[in-house]
């Protein structure tokens, strides 16, 4: 695996920003006195609450239980007392219920030395219940539990693990700082994954606009006689979609409605290896998490870790407030992540930053009719007729959009980029899967 590779088809070329924070080293958000907690932070089924208003609780104290094999528990990120159970909006415009609490009492963990655990003599199934245990979800933004991606179905075989760390959204460099500040912390996180999978082959991938992590976990590698495959990846977006990724370094395709596993791949986030590290070796649940927070609207951008549930309003005010007005502020990258409206609208799981973008960076324009250019298949890395499927969903025909390809759209939001009549083929086709589903009951 020589070269800069990529995906055959389509992809887009967005002015990625990461000068904005990439030189920025992590640094730990301050805690704020009061935390919003939501029970929904992953994918599947919500946490089941565990406490009620009242309820004394430390930090790293279950709060909300899983609830099915998919499904994740929740974990108090401070001590304190439960102050209220409500409901609340997340950044993805979906209500779930989140338990608040006022920080008081001392902390187990902050500031304070934690053993390592030797995990050396423990079973794949072992560290597999350790990751269930401590709510580990993917950290790129889809929040898959890990313990069902590393379930490996019978009569089937993890022949090549991934560690995604191409991080091509604009913007966010979280990913980047990760890799060349907690090196052997990540190589730890994948030789523990190495043993719950036991794969042939091991592999990163990293897009060659970090050329410094690149040189560096290579290096790294090589010295700590890891066999882990460095790939250079082509400076291209989405080249960071699981699937785009597994194209790129297999030239296998992921079948329609399928998942990586079903090529004998499985593919984690750097973050995420990184939590599962903290997990295993220090039995810490995910109650905090990495954030980016960028953009042309921020005093001062950083690269902060941050405890879940902290109002995204305090990492903005932690990174200097706004130089000017914002036009659109944004819980996750720019391509893929939701405008909020709400500064108290709290940090989950699945946030990897907080954009604040301006007039200039927006660039928003009156939607017009489509004119048929094709722009947007052209972007398409899956080769689908994005504007077909958008006319299909504006009219509420969601079952011929599932006949053109809707469920297999990635979500990327390439089209919608490339569209001269600034039509929010994104956002409809989000929403003309959600709607299908909910159609098909």
């Amino acid at each position: 695996m020589k070269g800069a590779k990529t995906y055959p088809k389509g992809g887009v070329h967005p002015p990625d920003n990461k000068g904005l924070s990439s030189r920025k080293p992590i640094k730990s958000a301050l805690i704020p006195q009061t935390l919003v907690v939501p029970l929904s932070q992953h994918l599947g089924k919500p946490a089941e609450i565990q406490v009620e208003v009242g309820d004394e609780v430390r930090e790293g104290m279950v709060l909300g239980k899983s609830t099915g094999f998919i499904s994740s528990p929740v974990h108090s990120p401070i001590p304190g007392k439960v102050k209220e159970i409500k409901d609340v909006y997340l950044h993805n415009g979906l209500k779930s219920k989140a338990i608040v609490i006022e920080m008081e009492g001392e902390f187990d963990r902050l500031g304070k030395s934690q053993e390592k655990k030797d995990w050396n003599n423990l079973s794949g199934k072992e560290l597999l219940d350790i990751i269930t245990e401590n709510g580990i979800v993917g950290l790129g933004g889809a929040t898959f539990p890990s313990h069902v991606k590393f379930s490996i179905p019978k009569g089937k075989k993890a022949e090549l693990f991934v560690v995604n760390g191409v991080e091509c959204e604009p913007y966010l460099t979280i990913d980047h700082r990760l890799m060349l500040e907690k090196t052997d912390e990540l190589f730890e996180g994948i030789k523990i994954i190495q043993r719950i999978l036991q794969p042939e082959r091991i592999a990163i991938g990293i897009e060659e606009n970090k050329p410094d992590a690149i040189e560096h976990i290579r290096k790294r590698a090589d010295e700590a006689g890891l066999p882990l495959e460095v790939v250079s990846l082509k400076l291209k977006y989405p080249q960071g979609d699981e699937k785009l990724l597994l194209k790129a370094l297999t030239g296998r395709e992921v079948p329609s409605g399928g998942l990586p596993i079903d090529i004998g791949a499985v593919v984690s986030n750097a973050g995420t290896v990184f939590s599962i590290y903290e997990a295993v070796v220090f039995g810490k649940p995910l109650i905090e998490r990495l954030v980016t927070v960028s953009g042309g609207a921020i005093k001062d951008p950083a690269n902060l870790k941050v405890r879940i549930g902290t109002p995204i309003g305090e990492l903005i005010e932690e990174c200097g407030g706004f130089t000017e007005v914002p036009e659109k502020i944004v819980a996750g990258g720019p391509m893929t992540g939701f405008a909020v409206y709400d500064l108290d609208t709290p940090v989950v799981k699945g946030t990897s930053g907080v954009l604040a973008l301006t007039a200039k960076e927006v660039n928003g324009a009156s939607r017009t009719n489509c004119i048929s250019c094709g722009r947007c298949i052209e972007a398409c890395p899956i080769s689908l007729n994005p504007t077909k499927i958008f006319k299909h969903v504006d009219h509420l025909e969601y079952e011929a959009a599932v006949e053109l390809g809707l469920n297999d759209c990635r979500e990327c939001g390439s089209c919608a980029f490339m569209c001269p009549a600034h039509i929010p083929l994104a956002q409809g086709i989000k929403l003309g899967k959600r709607m299908a589903r909910k159609k098909k009951g």
